[in-house]
């Protein structure tokens, strides 16, 4: 990839596929004289104190009108721009890809996964532009009839209710592309899971990917839109060329399981304990072989350590007064028998109470031939 010393990263390029493409120090220069006017029409953010007499030193983002990959929609289809916004704001969307490898590059120490996961969170802030603009194609006859009212209520309602998309996608955002998954459900922070390990964080950027690549899959099958599978299948594609890249660098670590830096335990780290006993248990090399202690009778590890299984814990002297007295005052007497609610409000199909018995269905097909007889009843 061609750069300009002073970039951090381009948004995206002006090329298509995968390469990103830095202005030339002429077109910077270039830039300076025509006051920061370009053909690139990039906006640029400078730093504080910049000179702009040299802007390729300063730059730090810049962004190209051209997508990474064209779109081409046949025509508008608002309920599958529902289905596409979850790679949009969803948990294995574009804009989740982005944040996890930016924030993770950020905090890698390591030139070379530093600038993998730079160049590949950028990438994926080009994928969140080219699914937002499928969505504002296949919307756009619901974002102007939205926006103009030139139908009538109840048609315009029932418009809005045919195609799939949510409330919110609807009438908040007007039927453009907005920071929430298929459902309407916001984007979160929550949606990124990175832990600062790169053995760990290597591994879920595999696992994301490949959810992400699944989801890319169901979208392409239930659209016959040429142009949207074939938009669809790139970036289904990336998804695919960024999981080997996150492979290859996990694998660059030459000890890389077990995650982080101390050891498992012995005895502990090869023992598999069927604990889901019966008819379908089953042998492979997840769970037999030279490599796996397998314990087919519980009582064997029960518990695992040969204590006896149960929790403690050591209190000081007032503590364990104040346990005392809570435990006093909680006692439960197991030779009482009050009357309770249960019994005072107890009608047919309740059981035996104190009251007596008040038999109840003897199935769940007879319950509710049982229940319109005791109504009867009452009247």
């Amino acid at each position: 990839m061609k750069r300009v010393p002073g970039f951090l990263k381009l948004v995206r390029s002006s090329k298509c596929s995968s390469e990103l493409a830095a202005c030339s120090r002429r077109d910077a220069r270039r830039l300076s004289r025509q006051g920061m006017a370009s053909r690139c029409q990039g906006t640029f953010l400078m730093q504080s104190g910049s000179d702009v007499s040299q802007p390729w030193r300063t730059l730090m983002f810049m962004h190209n009108k051209r997508l990474q990959y064209t779109v081409r929609v046949s025509e508008p289809n608002p309920k599958l721009a529902c289905m596409i916004m979850e790679q949009f704001g969803g948990a294995d969307g574009e804009l989740a890809a982005a944040m996890r490898y930016f924030t993770q590059g950020l905090g890698e120490d390591d030139v070379g996964r530093k600038d993998m996961l730079l160049d590949i969170a950028t990438e994926e802030l080009s994928h969140l532009e080219v699914v937002g603009s499928i969505v504002t194609m296949l919307n756009k006859g619901l974002k102007a009839q939205l926006a103009e009212g030139q139908m009538k209520e109840a048609e315009l309602y029932l418009m809005v209710g045919a195609s799939g998309t949510t409330a919110k996608e609807s009438i908040l955002f007007g039927g453009g592309p907005a920071l929430c998954d298929s459902a309407g459900v916001p984007w979160t922070a929550a949606y990124i899971d990175s832990r600062g390990e790169p053995t760990v964080d290597l591994r879920s950027n595999i696992a994301a990917e490949a959810r992400a690549k699944v989801v890319y899959e169901r979208l392409i099958n239930i659209t016959d839109d040429p142009g949207i599978k074939d938009a669809l299948g790139f970036l289904m594609t990336r998804e695919v060329a960024h999981q080997k890249s996150f492979e290859k660098a996990l694998y660059a670590i030459e000890n890389n399981f077990p995650t982080g830096k101390l050891p498992g335990i012995e005895k502990y780290a090869s023992m598999y304990v069927n604990t889901s006993q019966g008819e379908g248990d089953a042998t492979g090399p997840w769970n037999s072989g030279g490599e796996w202690d397998r314990i087919d009778n519980l009582e064997e590890v029960m518990p695992a350590d040969g204590g006896d299984g149960m929790a403690t814990v050591k209190l000081n002297a007032k503590d364990k007064k104040v346990a005392a007295n809570m435990a006093e005052r909680t006692l439960s007497d197991p030779a009482s028998d009050p009357m309770t609610g249960a019994d005072l409000g107890a009608g047919p199909g309740a059981g035996r109470t104190k009251n007596g018995d008040m038999g109840g269905a003897a199935n769940i097909q007879e319950a509710p031939a049982r229940a319109a007889a005791a109504t009867r009843k009452t009247r």
